[in-house]
């Protein structure tokens, strides 16, 4: 295995050298979405949260009449100017399509999917690395789960920024929030989940890993 040059080494995961069928993004979109919509649905199950905007949207919905994908889809509109601007129209667009899916998903799996009973540590273990696993096949597909998302790949591309590292210290906040609203013990497993999620994220999600020969 030959060394990277410098340049190699800061090429943007998002731009590979060769693009992607649409087979192959709509695929990827699809298997990304079903993860993170049934690491929530474990989530939600515990009555855990997790970090990002996906948090940010757990939250909304305990304290709102909204869905979690409801709230999750408003959460993210901001985001996208930012994306428009700084990632392009084809991110952007990209990104937008997986959170309305994402949103339609979680809001829906309950018709498929039916949990009578399961364990609260593996449900924060295992919901965490499921949408850890969502949100890598959407990166790997230039899109995102925008929100923290958008923002963590922006600062990653610009300025070398771990998406992990960035993701890691977004969720302190958002749990930091929820000692205001939720009983200690969830807030442990919801620190286990967030664990998790950027555990996976950090090891797997690196400048110029993704590239295609």
């Amino acid at each position: 295995m030959t060394a990277l040059t410098r340049d190699e080494e800061i090429t943007h995961p998002l731009e590979p050298k060769k693009n992607h069928s649409l087979i192959e993004d709509f695929l990827a979109y699809v298997c990304g979405g079903l993860l993170i919509a049934m690491g929530v649905l474990l989530f939600e199950k515990v009555g855990i949260i997790t970090g990002g905007a996906a948090g940010m949207a757990l939250i909304l919905s305990k304290v709102s009449s909204l869905s979690f994908g409801m709230s999750f889809f408003v959460i993210n509109l901001p985001f996208y100017a930012l994306a428009w601007m700084k990632m392009g129209p084809r991110f952007t667009l990209n990104s937008f399509l997986s959170v309305a899916l994402v949103s339609f998903l979680s809001d829906y799996l309950y018709l498929f999917v039916e949990l009578n009973s399961i364990d609260p540590l593996f449900a924060s273990v295992m919901g965490g690395f499921l949408i850890a696993m969502g949100v890598l096949a959407f990166f790997r597909h230039r899109s995102s789960v925008g929100g923290v998302g958008i923002m963590a790949v922006f600062l990653q591309e610009k300025y070398g920024i771990r998406a992990g590292k960035f993701q890691m210290g977004v969720d302190l906040s958002i749990l930091v929030t929820a000692f205001f609203i939720m009983p200690f013990n969830l807030i442990i497993l919801s620190v286990v989940g967030a664990f998790a999620v950027n555990l996976i994220l950090t090891l797997n999600h690196k400048p110029g890993r993704y590239q295609i020969t």
